[in-house]
């Protein structure tokens, strides 16, 4: 009879405990995501009422949205497709190589690694585009000219053909953020001992240790960086926009990611049941591509 009052306290104090992460989780998430899905089903330009329109917006992006089609999707999934396993597998890669040499150099090699993506923005956005200006200024002009490349300095910035590449260049340098930091203490923290197991075993190359050995002992760490990683993919967008100039629009759509037609049309047009479809969509990319993750490197017990 004792006991049932103490768990009854117990639960109690727990929810107590835990009642502002569930109050903030749900107002900054699952609020914002429901009201989000509510609007997509609506016209609203932030004046009048929003009006309930049923799947228009769905149906007008996939056909009658030209740039969406034609632009959008085929640049979102270039970009993604490279930026996200390039910026991963070499996350990876760099912090194996870093364990492997002493503490101080690796502390400050992995300072010099993850500071990229603290500057992320417009300071960075400011640096690679004096080093891509279009004039005599620019460092690569200056460079190609120099050797005989090119005669005629060239618009990297704005010309259609080198943008989305540019984005690319510069978001894979920058990718080294959290899940870098994630994947080198996973690395740094591996058990030892199952190595020189593994060794009288008959693992005999690096790639052997690498597969077999270091990316099981540390799946948790590679789950985290692929999340981060499929995130900060999706999320990108801006840096075309610093890049290119300013507004919402790239040249000619040329770097328009999903992330800038989510912001043209909210925050340029003021249709935000629109932007709120486009959002979805974004939603429902990225939760697949986490499930994937998480099978892949998930706990499967």
């Amino acid at each position: 009879m004792k006991t049932k009052p103490r768990k009854k306290k117990k639960f109690n104090n727990s929810i107590i405990f835990l009642a502002p992460y569930l109050l903030a989780f749900t107002a900054f998430l699952i609020l914002p995501v429901l009201i989000g899905i509510l609007l997509s089903f609506t016209y609203f330009d932030l004046i009048q009422f929003p009006k309930f329109n049923g799947f228009d917006n769905y149906i007008s992006l996939i056909s009658t949205d030209d740039v969406f089609r034609q632009n959008v999707i085929p640049n979102t999934i270039k970009f993604s497709v490279i930026v996200g396993p390039v910026g991963y597998l070499l996350g990876f890669f760099l912090a194996w190589l870093l364990a492997q040499i002493p503490k101080k150099p690796r502390t400050v090699l992995a300072l010099i690694i993850y500071s990229p993506s603290l500057t992320a923005g417009i300071s960075m956005a400011v640096m690679w585009r004096v080093i891509f200006s279009g004039d005599l200024n620019g460092y690569l002009n200056i460079f190609l000219i120099n050797l005989g490349f090119i005669d005629q300095p060239i618009s990297w910035l704005t010309d259609p053909k080198y943008l989305l590449n540019i984005m690319i260049i510069v978001s894979v340098w920058s990718s080294m953020g959290v899940g870098f930091l994630a994947m080198l203490a996973g690395v740094l923290n591996t058990d030892k001992s199952i190595y020189e197991a593994s060794y009288i075993d008959g693992v005999s190359t690096k790639f052997q240790e690498i597969f077999y050995i270091t990316i099981p002992q540390m799946k948790p760490q590679m789950l985290f960086g692929a999340v981060m990683s499929i995130v900060s993919t999706f999320n990108a967008g801006q840096i075309g926009i610093e890049l290119s100039g300013g507004g919402y629009v790239t040249p000619m759509n040329s770097g328009q990611l999903i992330v800038n037609h989510i912001n043209d049309y909210g925050f340029g047009r003021f249709e935000m049941g629109y932007a709120a479809a486009i959002s979805v969509l974004l939603l429902v990319m990225v939760y697949f591509l986490g499930q994937a993750c998480f099978k892949l490197f998930g706990d499967k017990q």
